[in-house]
C-alpha cells in the first residue's frame, strides 16, 4: 500500500471509529472545520462575514454546512454535497420490549435499507443523543456508550433449518437486541446518566441508535481492501471535506462543502437535501456580501458525492457489462437516463477533464437497463438549488451492510479529486460553453 494510500485510509477509519451516529460525524467534521479555522455560525443569529473568512453551521445536529468566502467577488460557486447518515437501528421511545423470560431485550425500528442478516452475532452499542434538563435549560447532549453492549443472536440452523435457503427475517421478531438479564443488571436509563452526568429523571428525551462496533480493518494479499461499518457514507463525507480543507484559497471562489442527514429515508426533512438549509445559507451569504446568485448558480459546480456498487467477484451478472467499476480503480461517475443521478454529459466531460489534469483516474457506472436503481442527494438538492452537478461515488461492496468493504487506493483517489476541484477555475461563457482549469494534485 501507497503510504498515502496509508495516510487516508487510516484517516477515515479513526474518522469512521468516532462517527457511531450521524449526530458524532457532525461532530467530529466540527472538530475538524474549528482546527482548521472556521467560526461557528448559529441560524438563529444575525450572520456578519467577512471577505476571506471561514464559517460552518449545523442543523438538528445531524447536517453539517461550511464555506469559505473569497478575498474578492465571487465569480464561481464550488459545492459539494454528502451525507451523515447510515442504515442501522433506531430504539423506540418506549424500548423495552416484551420479556421472555429474564431476558431484557430492546424494541427497534429499521432506519434505512439494511441487510438485517448482516447485523446478527455481532458486538453491538448505542450512540445518539439525549435531551437533557438541567435547571431551566434542555440541552440536546452526545452519547455513545462505547463498549459491548448487545447482540443480535441467530436462531441456531437446529432450529431455523430454512436460514440458508432464503429466510426472511422479520425486523419485529428477529433483529431485537438482547441487552441484559433483568435480575440485578443496570437499567439503560442508569448507564446513560451516569455517562452525561446527570440524573436518571432529568434525560427526558432521546434519539439512540443501535450501532455496530466492529472495529475497520485493512485486509487482502497487499493490503488493498479494507471493511468497516458505515462507509456508505462516510467515506465520501470524508474524502469530500479533506479535499474542501486542502484545496488552495482562491480569491474569487465561494466554495461551500455540505453533508445532509437523512439521505437513507429520502431526504425530505428539515435538516435533509430536500430541505432549504442549502438555498436559504446560499442567500444570507448573498445578502450579506452584495453578489448576486443568479449569476453565482450559473457559474456554479456541485459535486453529489455517495458510494456507488463496485463489480460484484461473486456475481458479476448483477452488474452492467460495461459500465461496471472496480475496487480501488478511482472515483465513479455514476449515470442515469432518469436523471436519478444528475450527471449529463457537460458535467461528466469537465469532472473527468478535472481528474485527468489532477492524474486522478475515473469509472463509469451505470445500473443494468433491466434493474431500476436508487438516487441521491444531487437530485433532491436540485431542485431547490440548480447547479450544473455530476453524481459520483466510489466503489464499494455489500452496500447496506453491518460491515462494507471498499478499495484503500480509493481513500486518496477521492482527496485529491475533490482538492482539485475545489481549486479549479470555472467560467461559464455562454449556455453550452464553459472555461475551465485545473492543476495537477
Amino acid at each position: 500500500m501507497k503510504e498515502t494510500d496509508q495516510r487516508s485510509v487510516q484517516g477515515l477509519l479513526d474518522f469512521i471509529r468516532k462517527s457511531p451516529t450521524a449526530f458524532q460525524a457532525v461532530g467530529t467534521a466540527a472538530e475538524m472545520l474549528e482546527a482548521a479555522g472556521f467560526c461557528r455560525l448559529e441560524e438563529g443569529e444575525t450572520w456578519s462575514l467577512a471577505a476571506g473568512g471561514k464559517y460552518y453551521l449545523t442543523r438538528n445536529q445531524s447536517s453539517v454546512l461550511a464555506f469559505a468566502l473569497p478575498a474578492g467577488d465571487a465569480r464561481q460557486l464550488l459545492l459539494s454535497a454528502s451525507h451523515t447518515d447510515s442504515p442501522m437501528f433506531k430504539l423506540k421511545s418506549d424500548y423495552n420490549a416484551p420479556a421472555f423470560g429474564t431476558y431484557v431485550r430492546f424494541d427497534t425500528e429499521v432506519y434505512g435499507g439494511t441487510i438485517l442478516s448482516s447485523w446478527m452475532d455481532r458486538p453491538l452499542s448505542l450512540a445518539g443523543r439525549a435531551v437533557v434538563r438541567r435547571g431551566e435549560a434542555y440541552r440536546a447532549e452526545l452519547f455513545d456508550i462505547g463498549r459491548d453492549l448487545m447482540v443480535i443472536p441467530n436462531v441456531a440452523i437446529h432450529m431455523n433449518r430454512a436460514v440458508n435457503s432464503g429466510y426472511a427475517f422479520n425486523p419485529a421478531v428477529d433483529m431485537l437486541p438482547l441487552f441484559s438479564m433483568a435480575e440485578g443488571s443496570p437499567a439503560l436509563s442508569a448507564l446513560l446518566a451516569e455517562q452525561l452526568g446527570c440524573a436518571e429523571d432529568a434525560i427526558v428525551g432521546m434519539d439512540a441508535f443501535v450501532y455496530n462496533r466492529m472495529p475497520g480493518s485493512v485486509w487482502g494479499a497487499a493490503n488493498e481492501f479494507f471493511s468497516a461499518p458505515r462507509i456508505d457514507n462516510l467515506m465520501c463525507l470524508y474524502g469530500t471535506l479533506r479535499g474542501f480543507l486542502g484545496a488552495d484559497a482562491r480569491e474569487d471562489s465561494l466554495n461551500l462543502w455540505f453533508s445532509a442527514d437523512n439521505e437513507e429515508t429520502g431526504s425530505a426533512t428539515k435538516q435533509g437535501a430536500g430541505s432549504v438549509l442549502l438555498s436559504d445559507t446560499l442567500d444570507r451569504i448573498c445578502e450579506a456580501m452584495g453578489w448576486d446568485r443568479h449569476c453565482l448558480l450559473a457559474n456554479g459546480f456541485m459535486v453529489s458525492a455517495d458510494n456507488g456498487h463496485a463489480r460484484h467477484p461473486n456475481h458479476p451478472e448483477l452488474s452492467d457489462p460495461k459500465n461496471s467499476p472496480r475496487l480501488g480503480g478511482g472515483v465513479v461517475v455514476k449515470t442515469n437516463a432518469a436523471q436519478h443521478y444528475t450527471t449529463d454529459g457537460p458535467s461528466a466531460a469537465l469532472f473527468g477533464e478535472l481528474c485527468r489534469m489532477a492524474g486522478v483516474p475515473v469509472q463509469q457506472f451505470a445500473n443494468r437497463s433491466d434493474q431500476p436503481g436508487g438516487s441521491t442527494l444531487g437530485s433532491i438538492s436540485n431542485t431547490k438549488v440548480p447547479l450544473m452537478t455530476v453524481d459520483i461515488g466510489m466503489a464499494q461492496l455489500a452496500m447496506h451492510s453491518a460491515y462494507e468493504t471498499a478499495g484503500c487506493a480509493d481513500c486518496d483517489h477521492l482527496e485529491r479529486a475533490m482538492t482539485a476541484f475545489y481549486g479549479m477555475t470555472l467560467r461559464c461563457e455562454a449556455d453550452g460553453q464553459w472555461r475551465m482549469t485545473g492543476t495537477r494534485t
